[in-house]
């Protein structure tokens, strides 16, 4: 039996671009600071991956460095780590996985044929070059991980690009990984994507307007008189933009940021990718059809860690809970049920350990910055904790955020 471990690697690089090490050919003039910068991301690399397994050594696992992380620059790095971190992001434990479920597991399902036609679509997901006999073991498995979360949980239901995120899963950590993590995220993250109505789905998608707004008037005026909705954005938020990006190592460096993040982090990702394209969109023709045409096709060669780190800016500056004013629906599953799992997240680390690095982090220099002035002084206490993610960029920081939002008996544990 084919298991969906190494195969990805096999057929791509697991290697972010920034940091693959390149033969030098360079002329003496220019050789020498060519050769520090390549010296200095090989250093940086193998600093986050001691750093990385440091996290993963403690006792209990050090969830929170994990988290930054996992947002820093690059992500995880490779496959291999994202085997042993995405488990502990989604607390996960991995020393009982369920047994592979027998034939059974089809035989009268509502849900088999749908997902049989789904998964049949699905060949651009799989690594190019694939043998053809390789690749159909992995949709099968694919089906029989789709069909045993649902079976399990029945209050879920399966939606058109529920897999796309599943075989991201499976290509990464294998099947019977892929099952328990997806479960896992199924019932948290993805939750509102599976009520038998879109009214959650919807519910999010009324945030990126807002978040558009506060950040670009003019964009966001053109846009309401376009008419052009918010439906365009739907594939990239309901597959974590896995439908509409080619290059999987793109894909799996937003699981990486979206894992380690709160569920509305994907909305935020995706105004940012409208707001990058701002200048587009004001160029075109202010017609719904054109606007939709054009934000629809998403770049393939987006600056990914710029637009991560714009993200987590725009998490911070204007939070969810500032924008549900404007959204005016009910809150969502995903985001309610997000209060208990960062607290269950938080308890696998004394809070001693967690005051006393925010601490060492508050003596330091004070450093600018780059989020715009906000006032309040709750919004200052934000501002200052933002000393914690000096190297890692304002995304990291939204991980903190998260928590102070919505779990506010853990913000008193780090502010006591």
């Amino acid at each position: 039996m084919v298991n969906g471990i190494g195969l990805w690697r096999e057929f791509q690089s697991v290697e972010p671009r920034w940091l693959k090490i390149l033969p030098l050919k360079v002329s003496r003039r220019d050789g020498g600071l060519r050769e520090e910068v390549t010296v200095d991301n090989e250093s940086k690399r193998k600093r986050k991956v001691a750093e990385i397994f440091q996290a993963l050594n403690s006792s209990p696992v050090d969830v929170a460095a994990l988290r930054r992380m996992a947002i820093s620059e690059g992500g995880l790095l490779t496959d291999e780590i994202r085997c042993k971190v995405w488990p502990k992001l989604l607390n996960v434990s991995t020393d009982e996985l369920a047994p592979k479920p027998g034939p059974e597991l089809r035989e009268n399902n509502k849900d088999y044929q749908q997902v049989l036609l789904d998964v049949q679509r699905s060949l651009r997901r799989f690594p190019r070059g694939m043998p053809d006999a390789e690749r159909e073991v992995l949709q099968e498995e694919l089906i029989d991980s789709i069909l045993e979360v649902l079976k399990k949980n029945p209050q879920l239901h399966y939606y058109q690009g529920y897999h796309d995120i599943v075989v991201t899963f499976l290509l990464v950590v294998g099947e019977r990984m892929a099952t328990a993590l997806v479960e896992k995220l199924s019932t948290h993250h993805l939750r509102d994507f599976m009520d038998p109505t879109m009214d959650n789905t919807k519910h999010i998608l009324n945030y990126l307007m807002p978040i558009i707004e506060r950040v670009n008037p003019e964009v966001h005026d053109f846009m309401q008189r376009a008419d052009v909705g918010t439906i365009f954005a739907l594939s990239w938020l309901i597959t974590w933009f896995g439908h509409v990006l080619s290059d999987f190592r793109h894909v799996v460096r937003l699981y990486d940021f979206f894992l380690a993040c709160h569920p509305l982090m994907p909305i935020y990702f995706a105004a940012v990718i409208v707001l990058y394209r701002g200048h587009e969109v004001l160029e075109s023709e202010c017609d719904m059809a054109a606007v939709h045409h054009l934000l629809s096709q998403i770049p393939q060669d987006l600056p990914y860690e710029t637009l991560i780190s714009r993200a987590g800016d725009l998490f911070v500056q204007f939070p969810p809970s500032e924008l549900s004013r404007e959204v005016a629906q009910k809150e969502s599953t995903a985001v309610s049920t997000f209060k208990d799992f960062e607290l269950v997240s938080a308890q696998q680390r004394p809070d001693a350990v967690l005051r006393r690095r925010f601490r060492e982090q508050l003596r330091q220099e004070p450093r600018t910055s780059t989020i715009a002035a906000i006032t309040g002084t709750r919004r200052l206490i934000k501002l200052a904790v933002m000393g914690l993610t000096v190297a890692l960029g304002a995304a990291a920081y939204a991980v903190v955020n998260s928590a102070l939002e919505w779990a506010p008996k853990f913000e008193l544990q780090l502010f006591p």
